[in-house]
């Protein structure tokens, strides 16, 4: 059980669009709250939900997050009131702030205060717009309240040199571009892959292949590996498991223009056979923190509304299509 106050208050900012929401920790998932509570005050980019509905969430500096415990979720976070506070396996700090599409469960840690409710839904419509279309970089600071603002992201500690040397140069890299988005990623955007990568000098195809490998790299590969060594999976496995995870889409990404993502993946391989289980951990971790970067600037940059033509189609409306053409 948690030692901590039950409850506790944080403020959510976001300085571009002048609106502060308050919320209230209110003594669920304590162990998800406390991690939470000790990383501030950070900054991050603000990102939306592009498929699941009116939800914000953004990348937290936070390790543990990846495999701490939850101990009450919500069965289906499409019942949650607007205005639920998440922290997510994902390294997210996730708000409800409006209709959710996917079920799924989520592990509350707060809510928004009520008086702040039409705030943070202006702040959510202005989020997506952003996302979605304009491509302005919204940053979010969360803090305790009444407290002054700031940022740090934390450099983790290995005993193998050769670790601790790639944890620094990992850190120094997350650290640069936690808040403003990196130059590999922004040139692949703007076309400029050094690799050629691309059929007929395409650029979408290799934006989508990257979005699509550079997330479950760093969700499922990393995360479950921390998960997998916090649960005491035996080293030689966890080694095994590594060499199968992280190699090959690393590489393909280091093809399509991320080559200091493939750059630090080798370092790691190559000492990976030295590395006891903290080190090991210190190691993914910080590479983990570091990979869901890359991922949430490259969800901020990527051109949703390239296609905006396609839109979904609902049963009445196509009953009255059909209907039209049979006429």
């Amino acid at each position: 059980m948690s030692k901590k106050l039950a409850t506790r208050n944080i403020e959510i900012v976001w300085p571009d669009l002048g609106i502060t929401v308050t919320a209230e920790l209110d003594g669920r998932n304590p162990e998800l709250a406390d991690a939470l509570w000790d990383s501030l005050p950070y900054q991050s980019l603000q990102g939306h939900a592009l498929v699941a509905g009116q939800h914000l969430y953004h990348h937290v500096p936070i390790p543990s997050l990846l495999h701490l415990h939850a101990s009450e979720k919500i069965a289906d976070r499409r019942d949650a009131p607007d205005g639920t506070v998440f922290c997510s396996g994902l390294q997210h700090l996730g708000i409800k702030y409006g209709t959710l599409t996917e079920p799924m469960p989520a592990a509350p840690v707060g809510r928004i205060r009520e008086e702040d409710i039409a705030a943070l839904k202006e702040a959510g419509g202005a989020v997506w717009d952003a996302v979605y279309s304009t491509k302005k970089q919204i940053l979010v600071e969360v803090r305790k309240a009444g407290t002054t603002g700031g940022h740090t992201i934390p450099e983790l500690t290995a005993t193998n040199a050769d670790a601790q040397a790639l944890i620094h140069d990992v850190f120094t890299e997350t650290d640069r571009y936690w808040l403003t988005a990196p130059p590999e990623l922004t040139d692949l955007h703007e076309g400029l892959i050094p690799s050629g990568a691309g059929t007929l000098d395409t650029v979408l195809p290799t934006l989508l292949f990257v979005n699509g490998e550079t997330r479950p790299l760093g969700y499922a590969s990393y995360g479950g590996l921390i998960r997998a060594a916090v649960a005491d999976m035996p080293i030689e496995s966890l080694r095994q498991m590594t060499r199968l995870l992280v190699g090959v889409p690393a590489e393909f990404l280091g093809y399509c223009g991320l080559e200091k993502l493939w750059a630090y993946t080798q370092r790691f391989l190559d000492v990976l056979d030295h590395l006891d289980r903290d080190d090991y951990l210190a190691v993914t971790r910080q590479l983990a923190l570091y990979i869901n970067l890359l991922g949430a600037w490259n969800l901020h940059l990527f051109p949703w509304d390239a296609t905006d033509h396609l839109r979904q189609q609902h049963p009445a409306e196509r009953e009255q299509s059909v209907e039209l053409v049979n006429q």
